[in-house]
């Protein structure tokens, strides 16, 4: 073996690196008191390796046979990721010092990094055997970081739920690749399958492969009706985690749909995947919109929120070219932001009064107008609000997806559209109980940690800025030039 290969896997290197670290650091620590060091090591680590990983160049080039590639929109797909892991280390900060957590709290920051580093395989394979290597190695810690809070059963339960839901999931995306493997004639190589979908007919084995490997994928965005774990987990989870795998978790598998789908399958586009998408995404985005205005529970009601927004971002794959990929990971990134800041404002309010409920934020401004504030431009970015970045992500999203100049893409676009003033119903409601509610606060005023603050900053100005500056975006734009999907329309 030609171990220089290596080398091409920088940014895995780099997150394996940061792992040992910390699991050394834990592991020979002589007592929990010495290990108060551990969350600001890491946390500057993982700053320190979203800055190596930007600034050091990709290898364009595959190694491995084919099985890997570190292309530019890999690189740039990866940095989104670890800022959003970066913010939800930031966030969960206080309660990894708390007494519950102290004595775990290096077994919290390797399990995600452990995740990290499987959703990097997920992004950069371009082998099916890489790519559920990668997926396994993301979705087992998260069972496991869901149960983190031992004491409590609806921890257990999520947990539960996750793993079997899980289970089942690769059994239905192995499934489907099985098919793909006999319909290829024994390759798992995306270049080998695709050249043989290129060379056949459609048949029934590539639909029922298409169907099985869609589903498999699914699960891990909350696609209707691979949604149904979302909500009981995300309220079961703890916070931290909660936020992690609604934001971080979610952009790996989008990304990697993507690159499945058009790398894969595209030749097959309008006469098979399109159409399945269509129905996945009115679903999703309707079901989500219409079960998130019956949430009273704020971690149940950002669950539905969530399945929502998969619906938008996979709007990005119904465009099948390099336009709808930067559009879909610019609006990931401002996902990240505006997710990330809703959930530090839920953290904090739990973590310090145990308080979930939507009615519970009546009159927040009045004691915590920081956190009232940092809420209400979150709900606003992901109503898609100008002037905030959700704005201008759904802007770009749509606009993507209409370049093709199909009728049915038009009607796909309308049918968001209404979505989008659907859900303005749903997000107003949390400013309606922060702002207009007449009613007393029941949160009095709370303290907000170093880290803490500083997350929520970060969130506030990605919300703020992250639209108005173009650069940004650009910088997909330039990053999707050597990925060889589709032309750019």
């Amino acid at each position: 073996m030609d171990y220089s290969q290596f080398g091409a896997m920088l940014p895995e290197l780099i997150i394996l690196g940061i792992f040992l670290i910390v699991f050394l650091a834990d592991t020979f620590s002589p007592d929990n008191s010495s290990k108060k060091f551990l969350t600001p090591m890491t946390t500057v680590l993982m700053l320190l390796a979203t800055v190596a990983i930007w600034i050091v160049p990709s290898c364009a080039e595959s190694v491995f046979g084919g099985m890997y590639v570190d292309d530019a929109a890999c690189k740039a797909m990866k940095c989104v990721l670890n800022v959003g892991a970066w913010i939800c280390m930031l966030e969960a900060a206080k309660w990894v010092e708390s007494d519950e957590m102290h004595s775990r709290k290096g077994e919290y920051y390797e399990l995600l990094l452990v995740t990290l580093f499987g959703m990097y395989l997920m992004i950069s394979a371009r082998h099916f055997l890489l790519f559920i290597i990668g997926l396994e190695s993301a979705s087992l810690p998260i069972a496991a970081m869901v149960a983190f809070n031992k004491n409590k059963y609806e921890s257990h339960e999520a947990a539960i739920k996750y793993i079997l839901t899980a289970v089942f999931s690769s059994a239905i995306l192995l499934t489907g690749l099985s098919f793909v493997y006999a319909f290829s004639g024994g390759s798992l190589y995306f270049s080998d399958i695709a050249a043989q979908i290129g060379a056949g007919e459609m048949s029934g084995l590539l639909l029922f492969a298409l169907a099985f490997v869609l589903a498999g994928i699914g699960f891990k965005l909350s696609l209707v009706p691979m949604h149904l774990w979302t909500a009981d987990v995300y309220q079961g989870a703890p916070t931290s985690v909660t936020a992690y795998l609604s934001v971080v978790s979610k952009g790996a598998a989008a990304f990697a749909f993507f690159i499945i789908f058009v790398q894969v399958f595209g030749q097959v586009y309008s006469a098979a995947w399109e159409w399945m998408l269509y129905a996945v995404i009115i679903a999703t985005i309707t079901v989500g919109n219409l079960f998130a205005m019956r949430q009273k529970n704020m971690k149940r009601f950002m669950a539905f929120s969530s399945v929502s927004q998969a619906g938008y971002i996979m709007l990005g794959a119904m465009a099948a070219n390099q336009l709808g990929m930067a559009s879909m990971m610019f609006y990931i990134l401002v996902y990240v932001v505006s997710n990330l800041g809703a959930f530090a404002v839920i953290q904090l309010i739990e973590d310090r009064t145990g308080l979930t409920g939507m009615d519970d934020y009546n009159g927040l401004h009045k004691t915590n107008p920081y956190l009232a504030v940092a809420m209400t431009l979150a709900m606003f970015s992901l109503a898609g609000i100008p002037p905030f970045a959700g704005f201008f992500s759904k802007i770009l999203i749509f606009t993507s997806v209409t370049s093709s100049n199909s009728m049915a893409l038009y009607m796909l676009v309308l049918v968001a559209l209404i979505n989008t003033i659907i859900s303005l119903y749903y997000y107003l409601l949390v400013v309606k109980a922060m702002w207009i509610s007449a009613d007393e606060p029941k949160i009095a005023g709370i303290n907000t940690g170093a880290c803490e603050k500083v997350a929520l900053t970060v969130c506030v100005l990605g919300i703020v800025f992250l639209g108005l500056v173009s650069c940004v975006y650009q910088y997909f734009i330039n990053s999707v030039g050597t990925t060889g999907l589709l032309p750019l329309n």
